[in-house]
């Protein structure tokens, strides 16, 4: 039987106040923990101390999203879906073990979703026992504002507006804070802090790289899946000004009542918001919705370059072979001839199908032919710049990695956005079209001890796993996380190169770029 305990052994004292979570089955978890307050429309502030014990057995609320949330594709993503509410400044954390004197490493994770959606919990995989069981680490996972709340510049409105551009960034900020203040109680180093996300979890890592306030508060970053191109996701030119008094205008409010903005429901806030943006994007305008840059914020790391703090934080960075490919695989790829593979092919790829097929097989010899019509450009490409970008600061090493995998779905389907994150959480018994047995396993085993080791001492590399050197520049050693796990030099420099010229579209989220 698996043991639980849920009293005094299991209560912690945080910097504000006694919390109590509980034990099961080898570790202590407690959910819901606030790590800061804050209105409508304000900046993040220290919670107030508070008398007796506060539970902390119950995840928090999350924020609220712009649109219903409509469950699909959850054999290739399983979600979990939570209550909402503006007041979601929480966070989770995970331990084997509550000494003080523990000093576990610790990993923070930053949730996907963009900038206006998800949550800590939102996939199952994001469950953070396994991790700290196995790799012997305290994991905390983290609930901010998103969308219109977090995101909608409002400082021409007066000085109490101040940052409203970035509140969801000043919300990530404060609970690194918190981490750093109190997660010793929890088992946790403070000075071995690792922030790690996907998707829009992981351009909040390369972000946060870009913020000073947060330089103090973390030591290593992991970005899955996080780097886009300029352009994919526009927020716009100058300030929230014209957003903001168009937003008004609809809801029948002048400029002197832009205080209201702060009371309304926050249904009218985003039926304002979708019924101006669309004149607003077309003008070329601020639209919100991402990080605003500005003293505080100094600017996408793609976009705007490495700050000085950035150049030396030890970096492991990667993507999924073939991300944004969630349409339904209709054909039997084991059973195609090689006249329909070429008919695909061309299809997709033009004048350019056969060079995209030579050099394909040059950098996926272990892979068929046909999955060329899978492989990824949008989030590979930028990746890829921002390597060769941190792979010139000698300051600290940068780990790039690819994870490969082909799953039992749709009768062999090549890894897509989120599939490589059971493996890094430890996690795949979660997610049952991630296992193969001896197969994803042993794949997660090496995957997850990389990421641990990466996390301990900013080197990822063990016994089961090929030597995995730092990107040079000009030298990308990319880290293949496949059934057979090699490491391949620049292997796909001209492939993306090649593609980029055959000019494929690909959808992300409703942008077709």
């Amino acid at each position: 039987m698996k043991q639980f305990m849920c009293d005094e052994r299991t209560t912690v004292k945080t910097k504000a106040g006694l919390v109590k979570g509980y034990f099961f089955d080898g570790y202590y978890v407690f959910k819901g923990v606030h790590y800061a307050e804050a209105d409508r429309y304000e900046l993040p502030k220290d919670v107030e101390p508070w008398e007796g014990v506060k539970d902390a057995t119950s995840f928090g609320f999350v924020c609220p999203l712009m649109g219903k949330e409509t469950p699909s594709g959850e054999l290739l993503v399983p979600h979990a879906y939570w209550p909402q509410d503006e007041h979601c400044q929480n966070l989770n954390v995970w331990s084997t073990d509550l000494c003080p004197e523990a000093k576990k490493p610790v990993m923070v994770w930053l949730h996907g979703g963009g900038y206006s959606a998800g949550s800590s919990i939102e996939q199952v995989c994001y469950d953070g026992a396994n991790m700290a069981r196995c790799g012997d680490v305290v994991v905390v996972t983290i609930n901010h504002r998103l969308n219109i709340l977090g995101y909608l510049d409002l400082s021409e409105f007066g000085e109490e507006y101040a940052n409203t551009g970035n509140l969801g960034h000043a919300d990530m900020v404060a609970a690194l804070k918190w981490v750093h203040e109190n997660i010793a109680a929890f088992g946790g180093d403070p000075e071995n802090v690792t922030i790690f996300g996907q998707s829009g979890g992981g351009m909040k890592v390369t972000d946060l790289m870009n913020i000073p306030a947060a330089d103090e508060y973390f030591q290593k970053g992991i970005c899955i899946s996080g780097a886009i191109e300029p352009g994919i996701m526009p927020a716009g030119e100058g300030s929230g000004r014209p957003l903001v008094e168009a937003m008004l205008k609809y809801l029948g409010l002048t400029v002197d009542q832009v205080g209201e903005l702060k009371t309304l429901p926050y249904t009218k806030l985003v039926e304002a918001y979708q019924a101006v943006v669309p004149e607003i994007q077309k003008q070329g305008l601020y639209t919100g919705q991402r990080p605003f840059v500005n003293d505080w914020f100094l600017g996408r790391l793609e976009e705007t370059g490495l700050s000085e703090h950035a150049k030396k934080v030890p970096l492991m960075i990667g993507t999924v072979f073939g991300e944004f490919a969630f349409a339904p695989q209709t054909y039997d790829k084991y059973a195609l001839s090689e006249e329909e593979v070429k008919k695909m092919t061309a299809d997709k790829y033009g004048d350019h199908a056969e060079r995209m097929s030579e050099l394909f097989a040059e950098a996926y010899p272990e892979k068929l032919p046909v999955d060329v019509l899978t492989v990824d450009g949008l989030f590979r490409r930028p990746t890829k710049a921002v390597i060769q970008a941190k792979a010139a600061c000698d300051e600290s090493p940068t780990y790039a990695y690819l994870f490969g995998f082909e799953f039992p779905v749709e009768g062999g389907k090549l890894a897509w956005h989120c599939s490589d994150l059971p493996f890094f959480f430890h996690n795949i018994d979660l997610v049952p079209s991630a296992n193969v047995p001896g197969v994803s396993d042993k794949l997660q085993e090496q995957l997850f001890t990389a990421v641990m080791n990466f996390a301990k001492t900013g080197d990822p590399n063990h016994a089961e796993i090929p030597f995995w050197p730092a990107s040079k520049p000009g030298d990308e050693a990319t880290m293949i996380f496949d059934r057979t796990c090699v490491v391949r030099h620049n292997h796909d420099d001209e492939l993306l190169k090649e593609q980029k010229a055959a000019a494929v579209k690909f959808v992300f989220g409703n942008i077709q770029h």
